[in-house]
């Protein structure tokens, strides 16, 4: 015990026992049953991962001609799961006697390569069972207690081995939330090039990948008028984004900077009115629109979201409101209308909550659902994406187009990508204030 005590400059030796203890829990695992095969637990298989990997090796060499499949990639996650949790404890077990910040620093690499791995199985094991010829029917819950025990030992000795080399464990907590947070972006990703139909198949990984999904979409004969669809959606939120950022704007330059009879009053109805959910008036609007010969039509959807857009003022106004006034009286001296100081003065010094509300005003139009499967019915000619791919996931539906609707996800999801890359900058910049010095 005297490794475990002594001082290591740069090292926080503490939690040093603890980590080398999960690294070798996680190796023993490996011998530990992995999977439970078959139906009955009394007559179930158990296959440790050590022994399904050395059975994998086989498949893929080609040994055993009784297995169908050749080398899935998705054996990748076994190799790997079984190759680093052996280089961790190796590193683990040379820290003990040789304890200095670059064995460190490697096992700690090893270590949450072990954790990626065998976090991976858990959505690759039924393709690797089935590609093995082992079990066509795998489900996770097959999972044995071996698995378990190694998914979090390889955890914990990550966490303590962080700990020893001084690294904020805040890093596992984000990247934790950043895969919980991906696994389903991913899901459609891998889905929207799936060459398998269906709704549902059992496995993460594809067994085949093709673009056909996006070919169909846009083909002339194509039953799903998705282009129009999303040519529709394009115009509604940039019109939106347009004239919405205007109006936001423009009511918060004068709640923050005028002073009028009825002013709070005004902002107290604005607030009551912000307070209750937008669906409660659609049937109303409906009717209004209707009215006017204006449903079923992209301009009632652009109408209806500049009458309501004064409403969001409150973040512009907090925003104005930290603007010095003297800049306004400065440029009153020197003869500007209000105009020219809205213009000329205050936007440039608003670029974020420009960029944010620019942001929202597009997002809002642009991924709306409620408003829009009522104002349309059934004018598919009319459709936005949002109706569009929710008609697609109609039982009747989702297993023939499946795999088009996440297509259609993912091209969905590009204008907003490229449209917060490009004016995230201006928003980065304008965080450090409205007035600079």
């Amino acid at each position: 015990m005297g490794n475990f005590r002594k001082t290591v400059i740069g090292l926080n030796l503490k939690n040093h026992l603890k980590a080398v203890v999960m690294a070798i829990l996680a190796f023993v695992a490996l011998f530990l049953p992995y999977v439970n095969l078959g139906k009955e637990m009394a007559n179930g298989e158990r296959k440790a991962l050590f022994a399904t990997a050395l059975r994998l090796l086989q498949i893929s060499a080609g040994e055993n001609t009784g297995a169908a499949g050749a080398f899935s990639w998705a054996y990748v996650f076994v190799f790997g799961a079984v190759v680093f949790t052996v280089l961790a404890v190796v590193f683990a077990v040379v820290s003990v006697f040789k304890t200095n910040s670059v064995v460190m620093r490697i096992w700690q690499c090893f270590q949450a390569l072990s954790v990626i791995f065998t976090g991976l199985l858990m959505f690759s094991t039924r393709s690797i069972m089935k590609a093995s010829g082992m079990d066509g029917n795998f489900l996770n819950k097959d999972l044995s207690f071996g698995y378990w025990i190694m998914l979090i030992a390889a955890f914990l000795g990550l966490v303590f081995v962080m700990s020893v080399n001084k690294t904020n464990v805040g890093y596992i907590v984000l990247t934790v939330l950043g895969v919980i947070w991906l696994f389903p972006v991913l899901w459609i990703v891998l889905t929207a090039f799936r060459a398998e139909q269906g709704y549902y198949v059992g496995y993460f990984i594809p067994k085949g990948f093709t673009f056909d999904n996006f070919i169909n979409l846009f083909t002339n004969n194509s039953v799903l008028p998705f282009a129009r669809w999303w040519c529709n959606t394009l115009i509604v939120a940039l019109c939106s984004c347009v004239i919405n950022t205007l109006i936001v704007l423009m009511t918060s330059y004068v709640l923050s900077r005028t002073r009028f009879a009825g002013r709070k009053a005004f902002m107290n109805i604005l607030m009551i009115i912000g307070m209750f959910p937008g669906f409660m008036s659609l049937i109303a609007v409906y009717n209004i629109l209707k009215g006017l010969g204006l449903n079923q039509s992209l301009m009632a959807l652009i109408v209806v979201g500049a009458a309501g857009a004064a409403m969001g003022y409150h973040v512009s106004k907090g925003f104005f409101d930290t603007i010095p006034k003297a800049i306004d009286e400065a440029a009153i001296i020197d003869g500007a209308s209000r105009l020219q100081i809205f213009i000329h003065v205050t936007l440039p010094l608003a670029k974020s909550i420009i960029v944010y509300t620019v942001l929202g005003s597009f997002l809002g139009a642009w991924s709306d659902y409620i408003f829009p499967s009522m104002l349309f019915g059934d004018k598919q000619s009319s459709y936005t994406v949002a109706v569009g791919l929710y008609w697609l996931t109609d039982f009747k539906r989702i297993d023939t187009y499946y795999t088009q609707f996440a297509a259609g996800a993912v091209i969905v999801a590009v204008p907003i990508v490229v449209l917060f890359v490009w004016l995230q900058r201006f928003y980065v910049e304008g965080l450090s204030g409205s007035v600079k010095g």
